[in-house]
């Protein structure tokens, strides 16, 4: 058994004169960024620079699209007819591509973001959609989508390269499914619980849910929200605590070259 796994955070979400987050600080600790691309977070500038530094702290870039509600953060769902959603996610992936790329880098995965992936991960049109979206601009592309979902079905069926995620900091339903953040519980706070987390799924190859409910997953790559205000402790937590535990944690690429753990 191979062990290689995955740190990735979700990043570049500022916008304008409003600051989210501690991008520097997380690219020094995680191997990949799920970069946003404008539409529920980000700006060109922020774009630019976030992937300038991801290229120069060796961090695999990844796009982060989502849904067009910036006052939102794309965390409400919105109906769109799915051509229009193939369209919008093509867009955005290629808009960070072509920021990268002006600075000697590329997008190697792609990972939905908010309303958008949760939609997904349940309603498997949506994740065809995506799967479509992804596979039609670069069948190489990696797709990062969490584990025991509709999104890594679709991605498999379409043929891309999958890689499945699960999160540090969030909790889940017994379906699979994160839950809602509207309901109690739903998030992990803290360093040592997102630990505690992430290692018990790690171990038992395994999501637990709420209720200790188990479903056998294969956890390749753990995200750690870059939003939230413990993200720089608790990521450096969960990369240390994997290192003692014997992984070795690499980009995606790498990671999907390497088959994953």
């Amino acid at each position: 058994m191979s062990h290689l796994l995955n740190l990735n955070a979700d990043l570049g979400e500022s916008f304008g004169a409003w600051a989210m987050g501690s991008d520097d600080a997380m690219l020094r600790i995680v191997n990949s960024a799920n970069v946003a691309c404008g539409f529920h977070a980000g700006d060109p500038l922020v774009m630019f620079n976030t992937t300038a530094l991801a290229r120069e702290y060796g961090v695999s870039i990844g796009a982060h699209p989502g849904f067009p509600d910036l006052q939102g953060f794309g965390r409400r769902r919105m109906d769109i007819p799915l051509a229009e959603l193939e369209a919008m996610v093509t867009y955005q992936i290629g808009a960070l591509d072509a920021c990268a790329r002006a600075q000697g880098g590329h997008v190697t995965h792609v990972k939905p973001h908010g309303a958008l992936s949760n939609i997904a991960c349940a309603e498997r049109k949506v994740a065809d959609a995506i799967a479509r979206a992804v596979h039609r601009l670069d069948p190489a592309l990696i797709l990062l989508a969490p584990a025991a979902s509709q999104l890594i079905a679709a991605g498999r069926d379409k043929g891309l390269p999958v890689v499945e995620e699960i999160f540090a900091d969030r909790a889940y339903l017994d379906d699979g499914n994160l839950v809602p953040r509207s309901q109690p519980g739903a998030m992990i706070h803290g360093a040592e619980a997102s630990l505690r987390h992430v290692m018990r799924m790690v171990e038992e190859r395994a999501l637990v849910s709420i209720n200790g409910k188990r479903l056998p997953v294969n956890p390749q790559s753990i995200c750690v929200h870059g939003d939230n205000a413990d993200a720089v402790a608790t990521a450096q937590a969960i990369r240390d605590g994997l290192v003692k535990a014997g992984f070795v944690l690499v980009t995606i690429p790498e990671l999907a070259a390497g088959e994953g753990v």
